[in-house]
């Protein structure tokens, strides 16, 4: 049989046992709740307005585009800002400005192939949708 000190400590971990238990349980319904609560008013948002969320992605990138522009004025002939701007430019659906901005990469970088590339792509792509 147990002495009184015996089971005393074996009634406190049960009882430290148990406290564990219900602190990770809150802990885990907290965790839960708080995502739970951020995470419904965005998916409502962006089911309600996907206009703006696209809006907002152009916005940003005509942002970015606006920010390789004024490089270009300061340095007209670097490299990443002409590089990065043709591809801003493309996916703002502005394919003519795109290749104007290959074909100064194809003057000033002639034996990089890649630029030549990108460059016939996009006119064969304009060609058939003039077409």
């Amino acid at each position: 049989m147990p002495n009184p000190g015996e089971e005393y400590l074996i009634s406190r971990k049960k009882q430290i046992e148990r406290r564990k238990k219900f602190l990770t349980i809150v802990s885990i319904i907290s965790f839960v709740g708080s995502t739970v609560f951020a995470v419904i008013p965005a998916i409502q948002q962006a089911s309600q307005n996907p206009k703006s969320v696209t809006a907002s992605a152009e916005s940003a990138l005509q942002q970015q585009a606006r920010g390789y522009e004024l490089v270009l004025q300061r340095e007209p002939e670097n490299r990443t800002a002409l590089e990065k701007l043709s591809l801003l430019r493309l996916q703002l659906k502005d394919p003519k400005g795109a290749m104007e901005l290959l074909e100064k990469l194809v003057k000033l970088h002639p034996n990089r192939q890649d630029y030549k590339v990108v460059l016939e792509q996009i006119k064969k792509q304009e060609g058939k949708s003039d077409q």
